[in-house]
């Protein structure tokens, strides 16, 4: 089999799925890469030599991709920004597969734009009864393209797949029994749709509670100025700014925390801290708008979701956790197992090759799983 996934550029986001692609199919997978990286992310220390890895070729150098693009066995497309290519490989009746997040985040009224539906009529409509499949990267992804009456009856539920790293989840349970000083981490970059703000709102709420615990917040980005100033003149003894971290050093700090609380609203295709919050052992509280929650949280189970972008309804559920410690601790593992026995690159790498192998004739039949990636992805509309 040769599977060729194409997208802008290679991250560390990515790279673990790639990575279980390359160890299951060899020089049968390979990764296009479109563009350069963004100095932005090369800023964030998104680039870390991940260009060198042996199934990584680059579209804007080596003009033999495009044809490795048409004649490849399948081909995944994500976010490319050269639709003239993706439209070749589409047109061409060959096993093709789309990964996206959410079409109309901003409101689902471009639906019924003229020039909209064309646009989409031409990148996705006219493909519904060929062989195409649309990986949904987000829970609200979905009822999207279902607006538009594409991809009938072949979306499946996908996702980012960060860094797995394995911890004894009974090692979990003891950091979250009974801490004397509660860790709470947010990370993010620091923009009006992540939120950053409530967490200053939170400490005071936690302070005149008199409540022990730190936060910690971790990123940059335009608001980043303003909350500091937020949290000198408010907090300046229970928060901690660490501006950027390298993604191993964010990893490393959520490991000792207690509480990683994810703020996006809509905007928010995915958001890969829930995973890697989860991964971490901590109890994660997140907004129910973003793309990743619906997929990776079961309310009270293994996790905490709040609804709606409004910071009262966070401030709600988080309290909620400091009254009733004993009852919401066990969360930290729960999440943690979610992540280690489903949601993590090297399960969802199986279970694409198994079903790529169906598609094409090569393997043996294919039962979708009912739930993690590849299950059907429900049609779900965000509040």
């Amino acid at each position: 089999m040769t599977f060729t996934f194409v997208s802008n550029y290679i991250n560390h986001h990515q790279q673990p799925f790639c990575d279980a692609m390359y160890e299951r199919l060899g020089d049968g997978f390979t990764f296009v890469a479109t563009m350069p990286m963004e100095q932005e992310r090369i800023d964030m220390g998104w680039d870390t030599g991940l260009d060198d890895l042996p199934y990584v070729k680059h579209l804007y150098e080596d003009p033999t991709c495009e044809q490795l693009i048409y004649d490849s066995d399948v081909v995944l497309i994500g976010w490319s920004e050269k639709e003239d290519i993706a439209q070749k490989r589409l047109s061409s009746g060959k096993l093709t597969m789309r990964v996206s997040e959410r079409l109309y985040r901003t409101g689902t009224y471009k639906a019924i734009s003229p020039r909209g539906l064309l646009a989409k009529y031409k990148e996705h409509i006219r493909y519904r009864n060929m062989p195409v499949f649309l990986l949904c990267a987000g829970a609200y992804v979905a009822a999207d393209y279902k607006l538009i009456h594409a991809y009938p009856d072949k979306m499946l539920k996908w996702g980012y797949f960060p860094p797995f790293i394995e911890y004894d989840h009974n090692e979990i349970d003891k950091r979250l029994a009974a801490p004397k000083c509660v860790q709470i981490i947010w990370v993010g970059r620091f923009i009006a749709l992540k939120h950053p703000e409530y967490m200053v709102r939170l400490a005071r709420r936690l302070k005149e509670e008199g409540e022990s615990f730190h936060i910690h917040m971790v990123g940059d980005g335009e608001m980043f100025e303003e909350i500091r100033t937020r949290v000198r003149d408010l907090v300046p003894d229970e928060v901690t700014l660490h501006g950027s971290l390298a993604p191993d050093e964010v990893r490393a700090l959520m490991s000792e925390c207690h509480i990683h609380i994810s703020t996006s609203n809509h905007l928010e295709g995915w958001g890969a801290v829930v995973n890697e919050g989860m991964n971490s052992g901590c109890i994660e509280i997140a907004c129910d708008q973003m793309g990743a929650v619906p997929y990776l949280i079961d309310d009270n189970e293994n996790g905490l979701i709040y609804p709606g972008d409004v910071y009262e309804s966070m401030e709600q559920v988080v309290m909620r956790v400091f009254h009733n410690w004993h009852g919401y601790a066990h969360l930290g593992s729960k999440g943690y197992k979610t992540i280690r026995d489903e949601w993590n690159a090297d399960i969802a790498a199986d279970r694409l090759v198994e079903l790529v192998n169906a598609l094409l004739g090569d393997g043996e039949d294919y039962t979708l799983p009912e739930s993690g990636p590849l299950s059907i992805a429900p049609i779900l509309r965000a509040r």
